[in-house]
């Protein structure tokens, strides 16, 4: 048996009004696509982002009840957060995928959002945002950044033959 200690039962609640979350929805609630979203925090404190997303999900899907979370996405670890009279559950793991968040609603529905880091610059966010909130989407959350990088200014990728016919006949180490 486990032990819960004092500061594991506390209820976190943020100093400061909850922020409107930068935050996208697929608009239909299908369930055909890996995610329904995507959010960018605009920090990597819980306790100061939490708040508004749980709000904004409660009013779109039904209230939030707990949240699961990539352990090494935030930097600190509450596990119960105090918002709109309630408390909401907060779950850290390192088995779920960096950049994931799952919301588990009362209704026994639950979101699966994509989390974009804070410092990603606002264009890529908003494309992550946008790829994560499609109908249809097939891109898990931890690819879907990796999946908008571009190859640097001014590289080029040589194709296989490429190297072929300039390394004398032998394909080059990648």
């Amino acid at each position: 048996m486990t032990r819960t200690g004092i500061r594991d039962r506390a209820v976190m609640i943020s100093a400061t009004p909850p922020t409107t979350p930068r935050l996208r929805l697929e608009s239909t609630g299908a369930r055909r696509s890996l995610l329904d979203g995507g959010w960018w925090p605009r920090s990597s404190d819980p306790v100061a982002e939490l708040p508004g997303l749980i709000l904004a999900i409660d009013a779109r899907r039904g209230p939030v009840i707990r949240l699961l979370l990539a352990r090494g996405d935030w930097v600190s670890h509450p596990g119960r957060l105090g918002v709109a009279g309630r408390v909401v559950r907060l779950g850290y793991f390192v088995s779920q995928p960096a950049g994931l968040l799952t919301a588990v609603c009362g209704n026994r529905s639950r979101v699966d959002l994509l989390v974009v880091p804070p410092d990603t610059a606002g264009d890529t966010a908003g494309a992550a945002m946008l790829v994560a909130a499609t109908a249809g989407n097939l891109i898990h959350a931890q690819d879907i950044l990796l999946s908008l990088k571009k190859p640097a200014a001014g590289a080029t990728e040589r194709a296989p033959e490429a190297v072929w016919d300039t390394e004398g006949g032998r394909l080059a180490a990648a």
